[in-house]
């Protein structure tokens, strides 16, 4: 398995058109992508900075995983997502591993992309992402 880029930073907020426009104001970056991804409970906006994104995230309710991680925490960094070529190999390779899987089989997740996740307590207490993009997307 390889990394192949830093694919985005996920940053959940309470106000996604709030946390948008403050992140417009102060760094001049705005979103290439928003939408609402429901399978994931979520709606969001990926703003481009160089080669990767940031994503900000707001839940669609408060029983959601990210509503439930703003309960605890509040505002700021829900997780890191990793870029790979095969997610289904990544997966198997992690497995193999006996790395600790929130998701078994990759899933859908916005852009077109399919995601995995992998749980904050497998490894330095990240919770950590990994997204392989579908035709067309960057």
């Amino acid at each position: 398995m390889k990394l192949l880029n830093l694919d985005h930073v996920g940053i959940a907020v309470h106000d996604l058109d709030a946390a948008i426009a403050s992140y417009g104001e102060r760094y001049g970056i705005r979103p290439l992508y928003r939408e609402v991804v429901e399978r994931q409970g979520v709606e969001e906006a990926m703003l481009a900075v160089g080669g990767s994104f940031i994503q900000l995230l707001t839940p669609l309710g408060p029983d959601t995983p990210v509503g439930k991680f703003l309960e605890r925490n509040g505002e700021g960094m829900h997780h890191v997502a990793f870029a790979v070529a095969d997610i289904d190999a990544a997966l198997e390779h992690l497995r193999s591993e006996g790395a600790r899987l929130i998701d078994e089989q990759a899933r859908p997740g916005g852009r077109g992309a399919r995601i995995a996740f992998v749980h904050p307590k497998d490894l330095t207490g990240t919770l950590i992402e990994l997204v392989e993009l579908g035709d067309g997307h960057e």
